[in-house]
């Protein structure tokens, strides 16, 4: 069975979208078979894997109202073992919609629709990764649901942990009412510069902070991986020999590790 993962912080511009391509790509030039999922509506890691989302026939939000089977939405990517499932603006009404089902119907489980579409894909990959967009509402919970564990970039940045706490209550109470086997996966520091005294704080800030769920691997500020989304690449094609790529190449093999070591046990 593949490993679910989500992507969380309610933060934008922490790397999230920037984490989910290039970890997901990272991961299938690893050997893995990997999912990427889009939750944003804004549809940024669907664009950054070279998706046209005028071409899009069913995208995750067909998939989170019934109206298509996982394999009529997933696509390959042009990148080594990586598929993604798209987003286009229609998510951005999927939380209204979600809700008004379950007024009609009282069975109708609106914060289980990922997990039932994930579930019937899982055993086909290695890693399924969800990108969610920068809120705790209904997508986001469909998301915490539906996953293993969930992944935090944190910015190096003054203002790091605001808001982690409400993050971490959120991943609590969906700990209690609906997915009680969520683990924190790791935390990940983004956009160090290594340059200034403030992101060296705000790493051993984080770290006292959460102890080793921090992951080694730090992701560089670098403008290559600002740039590789806008030419629909993760930064392994982009710039094969940059230090983002090394990064995202590490933090993979971080993640593996973690996965074969949970199996082992």
């Amino acid at each position: 069975m593949g490993r679910v993962i989500s992507l969380v912080n309610q933060k934008g511009g922490v790397g999230k979208t920037t984490t989910s391509i290039n970890l997901a790509a990272s991961l299938g030039v690893q050997d893995k078979k990997v999912l990427l999922i889009d939750l944003d509506p804004q549809g940024n890691a669907s664009t950054g894997v070279g998706i046209n989302k005028g071409d899009v026939s069913y995208s995750i939000y067909d998939l989170l109202l019934s109206r298509c089977t996982p394999d009529k939405a997933i696509i390959k990517t042009k990148f080594k073992n990586l598929y993604v499932i798209p987003a286009t603006i229609n998510l951005a009404g999927a939380d209204i919609e979600l809700i008004e089902k379950s007024r009609q119907d009282e069975t109708y489980q609106k914060n289980f629709q990922l997990k039932k579409a994930i579930d019937a894909v899982r055993n086909i990959f290695d890693f399924i990764i969800i990108d969610c967009p920068p809120s705790l509402g209904l997508l986001t919970t469909n998301a915490l649901t539906a996953s293993d564990s969930v992944l935090i970039p944190v910015q190096c940045e003054f203002f790091a942990l605001e808001g982690i706490m409400q993050l971490l209550n959120s991943i609590m109470l969906t700990q209690r009412k609906l997915n009680p086997n969520l683990e924190i996966e790791g935390v990940l520091l983004t956009m160090l510069d290594s340059r200034t005294n403030l992101g060296l704080e705000v790493v051993e800030e984080v770290r006292g902070f959460f102890k080793e769920r921090v992951y080694n691997t730090l992701i560089p500020r670098l403008i290559r991986l600002t740039e590789a989304p806008s030419h629909g690449k993760p930064i392994c094609a982009y710039d094969p020999m940059s230090r983002g790529t090394e990064a995202y190449l590490n933090l993979a093999k971080e993640v593996i590790e973690q996965d074969e070591r949970r199996n082992r046990e």
